[in-house]
């Protein structure tokens, strides 16, 4: 197959058009705006669906389909009552590190906001999930993820209390948490880790602040210390159009 010389490596191939040469009138208006979107960089204004619409010569739902979808790619974002060019994802690695330290390596400023810290007898699902005991004592910690002051995900934190017996006492709900257990001597070795894209429930949209129907993209772990003992079940919800992953893989 012939590649463009200019054909970004990361790109579709072709610029996703087929090989017939037939493509959607609204994917066309999409590279239009896509090549404005690079023109007018992080947080410049496009045009209104109308104006876009005159400038293409095309319905204006033509435009609007072509705006969601960029939208929901993370290339554009909604303000006010405008559209405008969204700053780059944020490419979070997937390792035993914490969400504080991937957000920090990328200039940003990290957060998290309490929605819940709640303590319950360890119910069956868990247990046979991570291998704590039925019926222990657990933890629940969940907090919506910031970045930059922006809603980007939202964290649930499954934890056997004796691990951190004053968790709700001595624990900074904005901090890290994986510093927290590491500055009582906790040492993490391994996780399982499952990623998967899933719609956000009416809750949890409205927890992180986005419409239902913005892809999501959901992370399972269930890590061990590092004597292989059961650490942590986590759940983290991020949203599709604000994150990356990356992982460094070895053959």
């Amino acid at each position: 197959m012939d590649y463009p010389n200019d054909q970004a490596p990361g790109a579709p191939v072709r610029s996703g058009i087929p090989e017939h040469g037939r493509i959607p009138k609204y994917y066309a208006v999409k590279a239009r705006i896509a090549v404005l979107v690079e023109e007018l960089g992080e947080g410049g204004l496009i045009p209104t669906e109308r104006d876009l619409a005159d400038r293409f010569e095309v319905a204006r739902e033509t435009v609007r389909q072509a705006v969601r979808e960029l939208v929901l790619e993370g290339r554009l974002r909604r303000q006010g009552r405008g559209t405008v060019v969204a700053g780059p994802k944020l490419a979070q690695p997937l390792s035993l590190a914490s969400y504080t330290e991937g957000v920090r390596r990328q200039g940003r400023t990290p957060g998290r906001t309490l929605v819940a810290l709640d303590r319950f007898p360890c119910p069956d699902a868990l247990a046979a999930e991570t291998g704590l005991t039925r019926g222990e004592p657990v933890w629940h910690l969940e907090r919506v993820l910031l970045a930059d002051d922006e809603r980007v995900g939202l964290e649930s934190t499954y934890l056997a209390v004796s691990r951190a017996p004053h968790l709700d006492t001595d624990f900074e709900p904005d901090s890290s948490f994986y510093a927290y257990l590491r500055d009582r001597g906790i040492v993490f070795g391994d996780a399982d880790e499952r990623i998967e894209t899933v719609l956000a429930t009416p809750r949890e949209a409205l927890l992180v602040g986005t419409p239902p129907a913005l892809p999501m993209l959901l992370i399972h772990r269930v890590s061990r210390d590092g004597a292989g003992r059961p650490l942590e079940r986590v759940r983290s919800l991020y949203r599709g159009d604000r994150f990356s992953f990356t992982a460094r893989l070895k053959g």
